[in-house]
């Protein structure tokens, strides 16, 4: 009898709580093989960076296809906001939505740039002509407009890439990351599973159009604010993502062995694999990109979803890899550029020659990652939150 009042009380007061604090929502399980992958993506795209100023072109490139964990993020993060949200709207407003999102990306986004702004001087080279002229107060100005992380325009740049973040250039998926919760949140969680389906399928052709009719052969691009790059970044990002979200509400994890292994190497065999086709047949590498994105990462993020952690020291790898994969992305970049610029200035080094340097590049980038997750990202988050959703 005390009992069933006790659970009576405690199931009062919580939905009480939840009436006066209608953003206090209770936590869903992670996918924790998920996030490892996510965090295998990541690194695997600062050892592309790295090897990739020893490419002549996009023909050449090494690890050919890790431009495409991009795409696999926007994937990636449809899914769980599909999965962390969908169901929540009748107690989550528009403005708590917004808020957890920018508390959970935000707060990287600016250490990003201030690591860009300390770094930007020391990649001068005669890869980057431009950066000795470039007055101290300009620099302070673009990294305060990169916090926001409203883009660049062209008569702004910088640094010669026209970027739209030229102190730190993943951040133009950042900025896509943003315009696809917008759309989510604003109207989009509302389309029914047909619609949506309608939806995705008419982005997956629009897709599949641009990267077989490209210039170059693939879906590289999305980083200027021009019109041909961002109709680039939003082809790229709108079936990826909204895919990720139908994926969440059409199926239902079944039992995976080994998933987290399995998907692994799934992963790094798609985004490592060499350049198909040459400079004749660059509708063949497109082919392979769009499809790729199509069909193979909603298969790897549904066979993650459906996999289990298995030991101790399986959850540790992935609970890390989960944990770097956001802050070694959005911090590696200026380290690129540094080592962009020592190239520039060593024409003549071999890749073999290299090799301490790209190793060095790579463990100043992932040991920078980690120290801002502990030292800045999660003691901020923590703070924002209790300021935000006291």
């Amino acid at each position: 009898m005390f009992s069933r009042f006790f659970l009576s009380s405690v199931i009062l007061n919580y939905s009480a709580n939840l009436m006066n604090h209608p953003e206090v929502l209770p936590a869903k399980p992670h996918y924790q093989i998920l996030d490892g992958l996510r965090g295998v993506a990541a690194l695997t795209v600062v050892v592309f960076h790295i090897l990739e100023a020893h490419s002549t072109s996009h023909l050449d490139l090494m690890i050919n296809h890790a431009y495409l964990a991009v795409d696999f993020f926007f994937l990636l993060s449809g899914y769980v906001i599909g999965y962390a949200y969908d169901d929540r709207w009748k107690t989550l407003s528009l403005g708590g939505f917004f808020k957890r999102r920018l508390t959970r990306l935000q707060p990287m986004v600016v250490m990003g740039m201030i690591i860009g702004a300390i770094g930007f001087y020391f990649s001068g080279s005669p890869m980057f002509p431009m950066i000795h002229d470039v007055p101290a107060w300009k620099l302070i100005l673009i990294m305060l407009i990169g916090f926001t992380l409203l883009p660049i325009p062209l008569s702004m740049d910088i640094r010669g890439w026209q970027e739209m973040h030229p102190l730190n250039g993943p951040g133009w998926s950042l900025f896509f990351e943003y315009i696809a919760n917008i759309l989510y949140a604003l109207g989009l969680r509302k389309l029914s599973n047909v619609a949506l389906s309608l939806f995705v399928l008419i982005a997956g052709i629009i897709l599949i159009h641009y990267a077989v009719t490209s210039a170059t052969g693939d879906v590289i691009g999305g980083w200027s604010l021009n019109a041909e790059q961002f109709r680039i970044g939003l082809t790229r990002m709108a079936f990826p993502f909204f895919a990720g979200l139908l994926l969440s509400r059409v199926t239902r994890p079944s039992r995976v062995k080994n998933a987290f292994l399995s998907c692994t190497v799934l992963l790094i065999v798609f985004l490592a694999m060499p350049r198909i086709g040459g400079k004749d047949d660059l509708w063949m590498n497109g082919l392979y990109d769009s499809l790729t994105i199509i069909f193979i990462f909603p298969l790897i993020v549904y066979l993650g979803a459906s996999g289990q952690v298995h030991g101790l020291k399986e959850s540790k790898i992935c609970k890390f890899l989960g944990d770097i994969s956001y802050p070694v992305y959005i911090t590696h970049y200026p380290l690129i550029y540094i080592y962009f610029g020592w190239k520039s200035n060593h024409p003549q080094v071999s890749i073999l020659q290299a090799i301490p340097y790209m190793v060095l590049t790579f463990v100043v980038a992932v040991t920078i990652a980690y120290l801002s997750l502990k030292y800045y990202d999660e003691p901020v988050r923590a703070w924002l939150k209790k300021k935000v959703f006291k």
